[in-house]
């Protein structure tokens, strides 16, 4: 993954099988853009901000989008998602919220705080395949980003 072009996944996600039929999904709509999995919002953020144990990453390689689980250990998914907006060099990334939660109170102050999208992770496996495959394509095709931001 050397390339600043690459249009990063960042995959905010603690459930491996969350995980694992995300990334099948991809697989199956033919998007193939990297995917980097962090397990809990402490590595999220040092993910984002070049920080702790991915203090060593490539800053040129810019995430093109965060898939963002709310129910993450350490540090939950709406702490993330405000330091992220609160923060200059990560402000007009997108964010997107996938998470299995029905709480309107998470779907209120997700949309607070600034997230661009926030979608309920389908139980069926087929819808969750449909959700996943129309999250890239709009975001990893048709979205167009800020001039910084590309």
């Amino acid at each position: 993954m050397n390339d600043p072009n690459q249009r990063v996944i960042l995959l905010v996600e603690d459930n491996e099988d969350d995980e694992l039929i995300t990334l099948r999904a991809f697989r199956k709509s033919n998007i193939h853009n990297p995917v980097v999995v962090v397990r809990d919002g402490a590595e999220a953020l040092d993910y984002l901000f070049i920080q702790g144990k991915h203090a060593d990453r490539d800053p040129a390689i810019k995430p093109q989008i965060v898939l963002l689980d709310l129910h993450l250990p350490r540090i939950d998914g709406l702490e993330v998602l405000r330091r992220v907006r609160s923060d200059s060099r990560t402000r007009t990334l997108p964010v997107v919220i996938l998470t299995s939660s029905k709480e309107e109170r998470d779907l209120v102050e997700g949309y607070q705080l600034g997230v661009n999208s926030f979608v309920h992770k389908p139980v069926d496996v087929t819808d969750f395949f449909e959700s996943v495959r129309q999250l890239g394509m709009y975001w990893l095709v048709l979205n167009e980003l800020p001039p910084q931001r590309r």
